[in-house]
């Protein structure tokens, strides 16, 4: 996540829950990925009967779908409730972003996002409203 994103993350968390920005210059201290990937979707909200083939075939509509995998519980073997849909390009994958989010599948509403890389060993940055609340104390 950059700067830019970190701010706007910042700035909607500050008018969500009317507490002021801290007027110092924050800092965060994290790399950005390597090659940031916006063709890999993650959809979340899926029924416990969904599988892979059934959710390929839910998006293939938009573009080439290249991999999808559902997550699953390591002791029932039950469906988690959400997965990943990677497409051969970025725009295909906005556009089923943009066309399946808030639709239903099997009687459930999906939740999709753009998916974030997972970093593994590297701290994750989250802006804290504790570090700002005390500013709307006074």
């Amino acid at each position: 996540m950059n700067s830019k994103s970190l701010a706007f993350v910042a700035t909607a968390i500050s008018t969500r829950f009317r507490v002021p920005l801290p007027q110092t210059r924050c800092q965060f201290y994290c790399s950005p990925p390597s090659h940031p990937s916006c063709n890999k979707l993650f959809v979340g909200g899926l029924s416990w009967s969904v599988d892979e083939k059934s959710l390929k075939d839910a998006f293939s509509s938009f573009g080439d779908v290249t991999e999808v995998r559902i997550v699953y519980d390591k002791d029932s073997g039950r469906s988690r409730g959400f997965g990943f849909v990677i497409f051969s390009n970025e725009d295909d994958a906005k556009c089923a972003k943009d066309a399946m989010d808030g639709k239903a599948l099997l009687g459930r509403p999906l939740r999709i996002n753009i998916a974030l890389e997972k970093v593994r060993g590297a701290p994750v940055v989250v802006p804290r409203l504790s570090d700002i609340g005390h500013l709307s104390k006074r």
